[in-house]
């Protein structure tokens, strides 16, 4: 199967919609197989007392305000689906509670998120796999054990489901990407497993496509100097042209492991080898 492309559009859009549909255009010309958001009940997810701390932001003064400006609702997220509708690409997004996740539910996506922080919210987690979709799993800042639950609470479930190694770093260092975990999640989980990339740059992403990964997630951005936590670790409109036209090149150079001789190989053989004699 071919490695299913993810861009994440997480909150860079800045609240913006216009701002937004652009980045899905970008993404499906691409060649992306899906854009993904982000989903969250502000009041639900951060306290009081955060939320009315100071921060300076485009939209204000406090957490708050810069937390509201960057959420889409109803109307955003009609306008998305039927963007992504028209284009046809492929949308989902990751809640970060359940009433989020409850929310999303209206759209029908085909496939849900659970994010690296969400893993441990056992009432989330058993909300989403009792919906029965394909679901994404990220495994940044876990433990062994964390995963091991979050695993068997989606086989119980009977809900499909693929584990994304991911390290929780915006922007991610080269060497903390330590993709030989991506091996490691599939030999003990026996499930398809993804990567979901934080660093800075092409590099890394192109060694999780040679690991034989079934899907890739980045974040994508139009300009990595707006404003945002997450713009520096994302990846510009050139550069995921550039990384899509690699990874496809990628899995096709993978192959698929057998020994022997290729069909093409077979007259060059007989003119480079002629001279030996044969059995």
């Amino acid at each position: 199967m071919s490695i299913f492309i993810i861009a994440e559009l997480g909150i860079n859009h800045n609240g913006e919609l216009a701002i937004a549909k652009e980045m899905i255009t970008v993404a499906k010309e691409a060649g992306c197989d899906a854009v993904k958001f982000q989903k969250r009940t502000i009041d639900r997810v951060y306290t009081k007392e955060f939320l009315d701390s100071p921060r300076e932001s485009p939209w204000g003064k406090t957490q708050r305000a810069q937390k509201e400006a960057l959420e889409f609702g109803q109307a955003q997220y009609g306008e998305i689906d039927g963007y992504c509708r028209k284009l046809g690409i492929e949308w989902f997004a990751s809640a970060w509670d359940l009433e989020s996740q409850v929310f999303l539910r209206q759209f029908k996506c085909k496939h849900n998120k659970l994010a690296s922080a969400m893993i441990v919210d056992d009432k989330l987690t058993q909300a989403v796999a009792s919906e029965g979709k394909p679901t994404f799993i990220s495994t940044g800042m876990s433990t062994q054990a964390q995963i091991d639950h979050v695993v068997e609470i989606f086989r119980k479930a009977n809900c499909p489901f693929e584990l994304m190694h991911c390290q929780s770093v915006y922007p991610m260092d080269d060497e903390d990407a330590n993709l030989r975990c991506i091996e490691t999640l599939r030999q003990r989980y026996h499930c398809p497993v993804g990567y979901s990339g934080h660093e800075v740059g092409l590099a890394i992403s192109y060694a999780a496509a040679a690991f034989g990964i079934s899907s890739l997630e980045r974040h994508i951005t139009l300009d990595r100097s707006m404003y945002g936590s997450d713009q520096a670790a994302s990846i510009e409109p050139m550069g995921l042209k550039t990384l899509i036209g690699a990874v496809r090149k990628i899995e096709k150079g993978l192959g698929d492991g057998r020994i022997g001789m290729m069909e093409k190989e077979v007259p060059i053989s007989k003119k480079l080898r002629g001279h030996i004699p044969q059995d």
